[in-house]
């Protein structure tokens, strides 16, 4: 409604509004989350889980308000149809910009249970995103090379431990475990860097979902397979926050989590080994999916 303002314009009230509405439902959430952590009653603990959730998709809601008041982007989806509030999902993506979290939170709300997304420790120290997510017990995981493991064993085994914690949080309700799993977001610099075999993708790391899998012991029934497509070139976010976005592709894929999906991925070495097949499999995939989207929007133009 607003789009026609200049961007900078756009961009600073869209940041105004941002914090606004991040700030009060930030307030409520931490009361909730601490009220939550007083009393470890079981039925207790549910109901402060569904009034977090419930908080959490507002704050969503009007997030994606603020998005279609300032900016004219369209998001074209094919998949969602497929999809349902009363599942659990495992949720990849490939990553290459912040403005993936708003899109994927903007299209799946009310799709899917509200995306739990693991993120980078150092990300709890972002204001006021940290606080939100760490009461809405989003994961934060440290990841350790195996170049350090070597210097550090006492660490060895400590990455599965904490997956492990934190997916007990995600077993007594639905919810869409959320993974970006290149690990980072897509850079030529990254790219290059990584000798990655893949186009338009950086090397997916399969660790991460093989011990979701594995601590979530079953209750996870479908992958949901996200690509993002930007026609217009991989945006930063200040792109997005100024409406220069004109459009986003995304293509869902939905598969049931089958029995061949299951092991322990970390003492089964053949698990290990099929399931990095299969995850490579799907990011080949991908890489073809993104090289269509591109030959597509080379087409439109």
């Amino acid at each position: 409604m607003l789009h026609f303002l200049p961007g900078p314009i756009i961009g600073c009230l869209s940041v105004i509004l941002y914090i606004v509405n991040t700030v009060l439902w930030l307030i409520p959430i931490l009361i909730c989350s601490l009220l939550k952590a007083l009393v470890p009653l079981n039925l207790w603990q549910k109901l402060f889980s569904y009034l977090l959730d419930q908080m959490a998709s507002n704050w969503v809601l009007f997030n994606t308000f603020i998005q279609k008041l300032f900016t004219k982007t369209k998001i074209n989806t094919s998949g969602l149809e497929k999809l349902q509030m009363k599942d659990w999902y495992l949720v990849i993506s490939n990553h290459q910009s912040w403005t993936d979290i708003l899109v994927l939170q903007r299209i799946f709300h009310g799709k899917i249970p509200f995306l739990k997304f693991f993120l980078k420790r150092e990300l709890i120290y972002v204001p006021l995103l940290g606080l939100a997510w760490w009461a809405l017990d989003f994961p934060f995981m440290k990841r350790y090379s195996q170049h350090f493991l070597k210097k550090n064993p006492h660490l060895k085994g400590k990455d599965i431990e904490t997956t492990i914690k934190a997916c007990e949080k995600f077993k007594h309700k639905p919810v869409s475990v959320m993974n970006f799993i290149e690990g980072t977001r897509f850079t030529t610099e990254k790219h290059n860097q990584q000798n990655s075999p893949f186009q338009r993708l950086l090397k997916p790391k399969a660790g991460g979902i093989g011990f979701v899998l594995q601590a979530m012991k079953g209750n996870l029934s479908k992958v949901v397979n996200v690509t993002i497509y930007y026609p217009d070139g991989e945006p930063n976010f200040l792109d997005f926050l100024c409406g220069r976005i004109k459009q986003v592709n995304i293509t869902i894929e939905t598969q049931d989590i089958d029995e061949s999906l299951k092991g322990d991925y970390v003492n089964d070495r053949a698990y290990k080994i099929q399931f990095q097949k299969w995850v490579n499999q799907l990011w080949l995939d991908k890489d073809k999916k993104m090289l269509q989207l591109e030959e597509q929007a080379n087409k439109d133009i």
